[in-house]
């Protein structure tokens, strides 16, 4: 065998192991990863900082931020639907409170058009009317804007009996009604908890409204504050004068020690 003819048989055999080489580091890599799914996503307009009860709404107090589809509820302000939302909006009262990152609901905003602050934020068919109060008849000032409250109504009046004695009557005439402001804060000042004021400002219906009125001129007015969770509970009628009575003091005068207590 000659030389020429070995040289080439080398070369074939070398270029052969090569190729072998090759195609087994090839067939030893890991197959290539699926690309993962993207989820359909949707631009929400979002509070960008906190926005409080009554503030009006300015363009830098919001921002677009990706959500996905699936999670976007209806109610959302989509920048596919309204691109110049940021703009729309501005201008817009709070009618309720929204914290930094928290989808924008216009259902929570009202335009003021003008109208001042309290007009803006009170629901439609709704009346605010306030009456005087202090420590004493306010639940000593713990009483805050968006609390739940009861008025009573205490009416003193002359026994027809002989003791002559003062009979005092009490009853709620008023149940689970909003507190809109104290004095003329709408809101907790630097997240106190108590606000001393002199007049408290009620959300209520027209009827509402009016037993407050009449019942200003008969007697005095007290509020007790009712819990964080009764805000859903059945309100007291004002039309219903059958409601429940409070106890009934006979406060007897010149030094006489009886007292009575009744419950209709």
């Amino acid at each position: 065998m000659n030389t020429a003819r070995i040289v080439v048989l080398a070369i074939a055999a070398g270029a052969g192991l090569t190729a072998l080489y090759l195609a087994s580091g090839i067939d030893s890599k890991p197959p290539a990863a699926a690309p993962a799914a993207q989820l359909p996503t949707v631009d929400i307009l979002v509070a960008k900082s906190d926005i409080g009860l009554g503030q009006s709404v300015k363009p830098e107090d919001l921002q677009w931020q990706t959500w996905p589809s699936a999670t976007a509820s209806s109610s959302f302000v989509r920048r596919s639907d309204k691109p110049d939302a940021t703009t729309q909006i501005a201008g817009s009262i709070a009618r309720s409170p929204f914290i930094a990152g928290e989808p924008i609901r216009e259902q929570k905003l009202v335009r003021a058009d003008g109208s001042g602050f309290m007009a803006a934020i009170l629901p439609t068919g709704m009346r605010a009317i306030s009456t005087e109060i202090s420590p004493e008849t306010g639940a000593g000032g713990f009483i805050l804007p968006n609390d739940r409250v009861d008025v009573i109504l205490s009416k003193r009046e002359k026994s027809s009996d002989r003791s002559g004695a003062d009979i005092v009557n009490s009853e709620i005439i008023l149940g689970n009604v909003r507190v809109l402001a104290i004095d003329q804060a709408p809101k907790e000042k630097e997240g106190s908890s108590a606000l001393v004021g002199k007049t408290v400002t009620l959300e209520l219906k027209p009827e509402q409204a009016e037993t407050l009125a009449r019942s200003r001129q008969t007697g005095s007015l007290s509020l007790a504050l009712r819990s964080i969770a009764d805000v859903n509970a059945n309100e007291i009628r004002s039309d219903d004068q059958t409601l429940r009575r409070s106890e009934s003091i006979n406060v007897v005068r010149y030094g006489v020690l009886s007292q009575t207590t009744t419950q209709k």
